[in-house]
């Protein structure tokens, strides 16, 4: 690729001053035009996005930052226009537009007409519902953000010249890494071998990366450590276990529809940073700290008590080292209730319903999304309700009965569809289903203080099944004998035969 060519430049230099602030042989780029082309994707970064971005910028200006690196750009050198030359966005342009809308909006504050330097802006841009609403609807939240009183009390000074230090920030020490070639196929190549598969940055890989910035009071050796374990760990099974299980929990706790964890929803596993100090902010860091503090101390040990839990999967997360805590806790404990061995693990040992769901229930689309419903549950209720450590009788009793209704509930779903999709499953759990048992279990859980009320709530809300309410076409045909058949090992092949044992199926 001899004609690629690798440089480095400021937010300042490329949108103010038209210019690549210099390339590796030292020299600058002058002259750049920058345009979004045709085929470019919409501009989809909302007014969350935006200001996320900024609140990312005031955080690496509070921490002193010399350099703050925003991201790549990728640039197709197209051709000469009067005394300029064509530079055409592969990638980035989501970043370069906001920013654009950023410093027009600082310029504003300070009633400059420089803002009208941002030649980027005055482009034409290609008309669809994406540009349309989030152009100008960024813009406003900027504006509200960062546009205040403009009279001449003091608290206005103030801010307008907080305001200034932030835009010399983001002009001078923001900065992008920039790929120009020539030839568009390379670039698209380029931009090809950053995205495949396999080498595109996960959800999970941006919370990597976010939270390690988060680590300055952490020493290298224990960084080191962090990053080890998490990297031990399969990568396409931490992508699962963000995208399917833990975004899909905080979602449907709320009673939202989980469609996808990506760029654009993963600040929902940012949390508090360290700086933050507003009540809510310093209410859950205390939490946290007293839980680590006590756990990392003798004091369970030598008073036999249980050690404290220091997170829940419906409380935010704490920025940092916590979160690679919090990872590790909720990937072990979910890895414990997948895990049927007889004598490993409190969660979930030789339980003759899992062994049932493990050996017959794995394969097809629909027999997935039900084993996620029953597996989700189970997680969020050992959240909620189960020690981690020295469990009693009724600790397990009462998780054992759970274990029961998760699979009445999720397989109530699956027993009603002949061809079970994602659609179905979701209005099923947000209440938006006539099927029987369409229940929000998640946020039961959640609301409930004690599993013994949980327990009471979801006895009173699970209904059996009879034989016309049965759609899945492997069991229309409901015999005794066929229902309660076993197998070799004793494992039962028709996840029926528990509805009928619990008095959940009707003859």
């Amino acid at each position: 690729m001899d004609k690629l060519i690798l440089a480095i430049t400021t937010i300042g230099d490329l949108l103010l001053r038209s210019k690549i602030t210099k390339k590796e042989d030292g020299e600058s780029i002058k002259d750049v035009r920058l345009i979004v082309p045709e085929y470019q994707r919409p501009y989809k970064w909302t007014a969350r996005n935006a200001i996320q971005l900024l609140d990312d910028i005031i955080e690496a200006k509070n921490n002193n930052k010399e350099v703050y690196r925003v991201g790549t750009l990728i640039l197709h050198r197209d051709k000469e226009v009067q005394d300029s030359v064509v530079y055409k966005i592969v990638d980035g342009q989501q970043r370069i537009i906001t920013f654009s809308l950023l410093l027009y909006t600082l310029y504003e504050l300070e009633k400059k007409k420089d803002r009208m330097k941002i030649d980027f802006l005055k482009q034409e841009v290609y008309t669809n519902r994406y540009n349309r609403h989030n152009i100008p609807n960024n813009l406003n939240a900027f504006k509200r953000r960062i546009i205040k009183r403009t009279d001449e009390n003091d608290d206005s000074k103030d801010h307008i010249r907080d305001m200034k230090r932030l835009r010399d920030f983001i002009e001078n020490q923001c900065e992008l890494i920039v790929v120009i070639t020539d030839d568009v196929s390379e670039a698209f190549q380029f931009f090809d071998s950053q995205n495949a598969r396999g080498k595109a940055l996960y959800p999970h890989d941006l919370l990597k990366a976010y939270h390690l910035r988060e680590m300055t009071d952490v020493d290298d050796d224990k960084t080191e450590s962090i990053v080890k374990d998490w990297e031990r760990i399969p990568q396409n099974e931490l992508a699962d276990f963000f995208g399917d299980y833990l975004y899909r929990i905080k979602e449907w706790i709320n009673g939202n529809w989980a469609v996808k964890l990506d760029e654009h929803n993963i600040y929902k596993f940012k949390g508090i940073t360290k700086i933050a100090h507003t009540p809510y902010a310093q209410f859950y860091k205390g939490a946290y700290s007293y839980a680590n503090m006590v756990n990392s101390s003798a004091m369970p040990f030598v008073a036999g008590l249980r050690e404290i839990n220091a997170f829940q999967l419906n409380t935010p997360i704490i920025a940092g080292k916590p979160f690679f805590d919090y990872t590790k806790h909720y990937y072990n404990i979910l890895k414990d209730i997948q895990d049927n061995s007889k004598y490993v693990g409190f969660y979930i040992n030789d339980n003759v319903i899992v062994k049932s769901l493990d050996k017959y229930f794995k394969k097809g689309v629909g027999n997935k999304i039900t084993r996620l419903l029953f597996d989700t549950a189970l997680l969020l209720y050992v959240d909620r309700f189960c020690p981690a450590t020295y469990p009693t009788k009724t600790d397990v009793e009462l998780f054992d009965q759970f274990v029961i209704y998760a699979l009445i509930w999720a397989y109530s779903l699956r027993a009603q569809y002949i061809h079970l999709g994602w659609q179905s499953a979701q209005n099923y759990i947000l209440e938006k289903s006539d099927k029987i048992n369409a229940i929000n279990i998640y946020k039961l859980i959640s609301d409930s203080d004690t599993p013994m009320s949980l327990h009471s709530t979801l006895a009173d809300s699970l209904i059996p099944l009879t034989y016309d309410d049965i759609y899945d076409s492997i069991y229309k045909d409901i015999e005794d004998e066929k229902v309660d058949d076993t197998d070799e090992k004793g494992i039962y092949k028709n996840y029926l035969h528990f509805f009928k044992t619990n008095n959940f199926y009707i003859d």
